[in-house]
């Protein structure tokens, strides 16, 4: 087993936006309090200095309207490449500020809302994380792929892993 640390509070939310803006695509979970999930990816806008992530999405989609029904949302962050995983839960709400939209605003966006930041049919999502948790490597990657050489050298368990709640 790997290396358990649990964060709390600033170190927490610094970890979770760290993770969530190297990884940027997420898969975006949703429920209308039913099995399965309604999973899609996502591309994260922007996460505040407080934890709250926002993405840009369309006002008539799937995910705006289970929102409305159910806000609880499951976040999925994975960038195998680098060992860095993590799930985030939390609240998620449907705003239409048109300050919020420029703010986020960006050109790539422009490929889903084809009238640019003043199209009609853009919303953006508030999430709000109440728990996350986290898996990452100890010593980053490239020491990680010297132990894990090392261990299939040696016969020995090779365990760089860190991972552990992040309490908000």
């Amino acid at each position: 087993m790997g290396t358990v640390k649990d964060l709390y509070l600033e170190e927490g939310i610094e970890k979770m936006k760290d993770l969530a803006e190297d990884v940027r695509i997420c898969m975006f979970c949703t429920s209308s309090d039913s099995l399965p999930f309604t999973t899609r990816p996502m591309a994260t806008s922007k996460v505040d200095d407080d934890g709250t992530i926002w993405f840009l999405s369309s006002k008539d989609s799937e995910k705006n309207f289970e929102i409305m029904e159910n806000a609880n949302v499951q976040l999925i962050y994975s960038k195998p490449g680098d060992s860095k995983f993590m799930s985030v839960y939390g609240i998620a709400s449907i705003q239409t500020s048109q300050a919020k939209i420029d703010e986020l605003w960006n050109p790539l966006a422009k490929a889903w809302f084809t009238e640019g930041n003043e199209d009609p049919n853009i919303s953006v999502i508030r999430f709000i994380p109440q728990t996350a948790q986290y898996w990452d490597t100890a010593h980053g990657k490239v020491i990680s792929l010297i132990s894990i050489a090392a261990s299939a050298l040696t016969g020995k368990s090779h365990d760089d892993g860190i991972e552990g709640h992040i309490k908000l």
